[in-house]
């Protein structure tokens, strides 16, 4: 695999926190889409591209989510997305927040894409062709973790 994982910076907004200043759990899921969909652009495929261009949906099979550090307003969050497994009909997508200031991770986000057929919504095997296109972000997480200036992988 090689080693780049895709990423973004973002910080916390009003929106983002509850009464306490800290991030809302439901927050990151916005910091999830904003870097996967940033990450398919920068491989130089957005994402409406791959739907017409293969013929093909990426609907989400499965998301979670682990808290380990609590972001507040205001603080700036470095997300890595990247690719871990590209299976026959799936793709496995990681997401690292880190809080780069603290040198702590906030929280780690995982989802499985399924590729689908657009009429019938039954899988299908991903195109060897998008598979080729998105290997450009497929690293390890310790990879990932090193690129977001994080030691020892956390």
């Amino acid at each position: 695999m090689s080693a780049k994982p895709f990423l973004i910076d973002e910080y916390v907004r009003w929106s983002d926190v509850d009464m306490a200043g800290i991030i809302f759990y439901g927050a990151y899921v916005r910091f999830f889409e904003i870097a996967e969909t940033e990450m398919f652009r920068s491989a130089g495929i957005p994402y409406a591209s791959v739907f017409d261009r293969f013929d093909v949906w990426l609907p989400r099979a499965h998301m979670d989510c682990d808290f380990e550090y609590p972001a507040r307003l205001d603080d700036n969050l470095r997300v890595a997305a990247y690719f871990t497994k590209f299976g026959r009909t799936s793709i496995g997508v990681q997401f690292d927040v880190a809080i780069p200031e603290k040198g702590v991770l906030a929280a780690t986000g995982h989802e499985v894409l399924v590729c689908t057929d657009r009429k019938t919504l039954k899988p299908k095997p991903i195109p060897e062709e998008l598979k080729k296109i998105l290997q450009q972000f497929a690293c390890t997480e310790t990879v990932a973790r090193a690129g977001l200036g994080l030691k020892g992988g956390a």
